[in-house]
């Protein structure tokens, strides 16, 4: 395949960057297979569920970004391959059955919120999957053990993305680069098929949906991770997000959450939970930390 490994951007002097803990604005949590914790939305709409890593898998996460990129030399950009497998309950749009033209959409509105930093992705294949109960794929469930393992495609530079009509009520959830080594087939991200562009889904359809999981894949955490504690070296693990209380919904413009704190809350970046329209940014700090996540944990594994 001629995309992979190639066109990478190298820059030294990248500050390293830790990974920290992320919940998805609720408690519910179940354990999954590998022995991680699944956390559910329980405030407001939900909109993805993740996997927290316990704190002795953040100190080893740590230890191993500061390893990897204390010389100063990180991956800066590139074009990562994507694999997209949609996972219907029959023929038609009502089934899950997006076509290719939602697909390309979906992969335009990811390179213009990456490409500024670097990133762009390109669409390599597609495959079509009729299976009932991989349709209304729960995270953590056998069915997305099963899924994944069969369909599943490249190795850790390679982006997986499955669409489906996702159950829980959720809109996505996606694995992070460091969970790649022990769990290389469970490795991707998973979206409800009605958020891509077009979709139905609204106000979440505009595509943002993939948009905020794959910052989860490139390594970033919820804005709102941390709360007002929130401090450069915890949280999100990013100084230039400002701190709040709690994910925000719709587009509360003016929102002050840690109203001690300076700047307003972060609305319209990719990694709060606020409608579509609303989302329009990442942050400096939030390429730097997903240089340095995808440096350790993807490149040329």
């Amino acid at each position: 395949m001629t995309l992979k490994r190639r066109d990478w951007i190298f820059a030294a002097g990248a500050a390293a960057t830790a990974v920290f803990v992320a919940s998805c604005g609720g408690s519910s949590t179940v354990t999954d297979g590998g022995g991680m914790a699944r956390i559910a939305v329980e405030d407001g709409p939900p909109r993805c569920a993740t996997i927290e890593p316990t704190p002795a898998q953040q100190e080893k996460i740590d230890l191993e970004v500061a390893a990897k990129t204390q010389f100063g030399i990180a991956v800066t950009g590139g074009t990562i391959p994507v694999y997209w497998h949609v996972i219907r309950n029959g023929t038609g749009i009502s089934n899950g059955d997006i076509p290719d033209s939602q697909i390309q959409s979906q992969i335009n509105v990811l390179n213009a919120a990456y490409a500024p930093w670097g990133w762009q992705f390109q669409l390599v294949a597609t495959d079509r999957t009729t299976n009932a109960s991989w349709y209304t794929v729960t995270p953590g469930s056998t069915a997305e053990t099963q899924m994944k393992n069969a369909l599943r495609r490249g190795t850790a530079d390679d982006l997986n993305i499955y669409s489906a009509n996702i159950g829980q009520g959720l809109l996505g959830w996606s694995t992070f680069p460091s969970d790649y080594s022990a769990h290389p087939k469970t490795d991707g991200v998973v979206i409800l098929y009605s958020s891509v562009p077009g979709g139905t889904a609204a106000p979440y359809n505009l595509g943002d949906t993939a948009t905020h999981e794959i910052g989860h894949w490139m390594g970033l955490y919820h804005t709102f991770q941390g709360g007002c504690q929130k401090q450069a070296s915890r949280g999100d693990g990013v100084a230039d997000t400002p701190a709040e209380r709690s994910a925000a919904f719709g587009c509360p413009t003016g929102r002050d959450s840690c109203a001690s704190i300076a700047g307003l809350d972060p609305i319209t970046n990719f990694m709060d939970y606020t409608d579509d329209a609303c989302m329009d940014r990442f942050t400096s700090g939030q390429d730097t930390r997903m240089d340095g996540q995808y440096t350790t944990y993807r490149f040329g594994k």
